[in-house]
């Protein structure tokens, strides 16, 4: 395998193992070659479960799930099929992210009008999916290598883009419940200070009697002892 290969791919699972993170992959025209990739890693049956090549339309309908009409209005090598095949493979697996690659590896373009090196990549997670497509210009073998080296940064740069994003995320809803606690706070001694100020207004109430023991008195209260 490729050095770049083997070093992009080892970047990305360093980032899932640290999460405890699994991923799997639906090819199409790298004919699982970026699942091999993952799996000369040692001990990737502990991220990596299972994977799919669907080289043909039928397969990539009947296996990942989709859409004949999506394929048929975008083509196969398109960021739709891409992101469908993605989403299809992260729900079959159940896993942390997918990846999909569908292109034209050469050397021809077999009919279609995109050009020969054109590949889309879709990665996809339970919450969110993307997109991406470069031109690769090479021989057949040439271009699947390159597939699957882009196919693994462009996977490395949406994870840290979402894990960034989840930490922000993370860091405002402490924040709110920060800001919740201190208003409650807040509240509290307010409505501390106002029970004070109202019994500091009316004494009175602290002589109230509440029928058990003995009534309080007062100055004012007459002497029981006053003879007629």
């Amino acid at each position: 395998m490729d050095e770049d290969v083997q070093a992009a791919a080892a970047r990305l699972v360093r980032r899932l193992k640290d999460g405890g993170h699994t991923i799997t992959v639906a090819e199409s025209c790298t004919g699982g070659l970026l699942a091999s990739a993952f799996t000369d890693i040692a001990g990737a049956s502990q991220w990596f479960n299972q994977s799919w090549v669907t080289y043909s339309n039928e397969a990539k309908t009947e296996e990942l799930g989709v859409s004949a009409e999506l394929i048929e209005k975008k083509g196969a090598v398109s960021a739709g099929v891409a992101i469908a095949m993605a989403q299809g493979a992260v729900k079959r697996a159940k896993a942390s992210i997918a990846i999909s690659i569908t292109g034209i590896a050469g050397p021809t373009n077999e009919g279609t009008n995109k050009k020969v090196g054109m590949v889309y990549v879709g990665i996809a997670s339970p919450n969110w999916a993307n997109a991406e497509s470069t031109q690769i210009g090479g021989n057949r073998a040439e271009n699947k290598i390159a597939f699957v080296h882009f196919a693994l940064l462009t996977a490395i740069r949406c994870w840290d883009d979402a894990m960034a994003l989840e930490e922000e995320h993370k860091r405002a809803e402490d924040e709110a419940v920060i800001a919740k606690a201190k208003a409650q706070a807040q509240f509290e001694i307010e409505r501390a200070k106002r029970d004070a100020a109202a019994r500091e207004a009316t004494p009175w109430k602290g002589d109230e009697w509440d029928g058990t023991g003995e009534q309080p008195t007062s100055d004012d209260d007459i002497d029981s002892d006053v003879e007629w």
